[in-house]
């Protein structure tokens, strides 16, 4: 996967999006909008942000990227205006009273190696669940050379690197593990905390890239952004139509356009689409903002306002940082469920 054009803006946006809104002094001033979740959308998250204040005038929103499980519990504990997921409620393990699901963003995790001398290599879905299960062991086993002729893979052991957090990204891979591999399924399964059972941890998507680059030998899910702007490789991971292929642009958009049917909840599974989208990305997923009717904080107005910026306007940010817009059909459905905030 080219590095683009990203590294000094991804770097700055992530970096962004941990700073707090301000607010002006005095009691008349403007609450700031608090939010908490995805480390993945927290770049183009970032840029919504900024962008909204400047042209409203209000306190420029607060947002933690703290990843998508505790997202899911601070919005079910009423401590946020809005949480932040790459994974849906369902898949959530704190109770989240009312909440509701918006699609607001559409990207994907790529599975990222540290392998000197090596910066094309072809995965399918077995055989990344094997690697992930301590099954292979070895760049060298034929599993993988097989699918790598003409490349020079080293004689290194893997380090498989997995998410400590609670995660969108491991979610979205998890939930393709699990579609393309039943001994996946049945001993990780789909989950934002998946327990593994071999390889280090690391918290959030900044976390993972620093594990990654100083193991030699590692492979590690990451959020696509973050893997541009540092400047990291991408696997081509095979797809159903038997193609092997990078989460670029083009590809994360083919893995949305199998969307026909959207649920009354929103929840939205594009990771493994059918051989009919040929050049998809299978480990594609659309990322949600996490609403409570009433919002718990009483800023549901300017939630209202923010959100809708980034359905609409905001928009425009996603390619630069490696978001697809959404599809005009996710679009629709999204600004409707909005009206369900107060």
């Amino acid at each position: 996967m080219p590095c683009k054009r990203l590294a000094r803006l991804a770097s700055a946006a992530v970096a962004a999006a941990a700073l707090t809104g301000f607010a002006a002094a005095g009691a008349s001033a403007a609450p700031t909008l608090q939010g908490a979740g995805s480390t993945l959308v927290a770049p183009l998250e970032a840029e919504w942000a900024t962008a909204w204040a400047n042209q409203t005038g209000n306190p420029t929103p607060t947002y933690q990227a703290v990843g998508s499980g505790t997202g899911l519990k601070d919005i079910g504990a009423g401590l946020v205006d809005f949480g932040a997921s790459d994974a849906p409620i369902s898949a959530s393990t704190s109770p989240c009273p009312g909440c509701f699901q918006i699609p607001w963003a559409l990207s994907a995790t790529g599975v990222s190696f540290n392998l000197p001398g090596v910066r094309r290599l072809h995965l399918t879905g077995q055989v990344l669940a094997a690697i992930y299960l301590g099954q292979i062991t070895n760049w060298r086993d034929r599993r993988i050379t097989s699918l790598n002729r003409g490349t020079r893979l080293p004689n290194l052991r893997i380090t498989p690197v997995h998410r400590a957090d609670g995660s969108g990204d491991s979610y979205a891979f998890t939930d393709y593990e699990s579609s393309v591999s039943g001994a996946f399924r049945s001993r990780i399964g789909r989950a934002t905390k998946p327990s593994f059972p071999v390889g280090p941890g690391a918290t959030g998507n900044s976390g993972m890239v620093t594990v990654e680059e100083g193991t030699s030998g590692s492979i590690a899910y990451v959020a696509v952004t973050y893997l541009i702007a540092h400047g990291l490789p991408a696997a081509s991971i095979r797809n159903a139509a038997g193609n092997y292929e990078v989460p670029n642009l083009n590809n994360i958009s083919s893995a949305a356009s199998s969307v026909s049917h959207i649920p009354g909840n929103n929840e939205l599974h594009i990771v493994n689409p059918s051989r009919r989208a040929k050049i998809a990305y299978p480990i594609s997923t659309f990322t949600y903002a996490i609403l409570r009717p009433s919002d718990p904080l009483g800023n549901g107005g300017l939630v209202r306002s923010f959100i809708a910026y980034a359905l609409g306007s905001g928009q425009a940010f996603a390619p630069r940082l490696d978001f697809v817009p959404l599809p005009r059909n996710i679009k629709r459905a999204a600004q409707a469920t909005l009206g369900r905030v107060h």
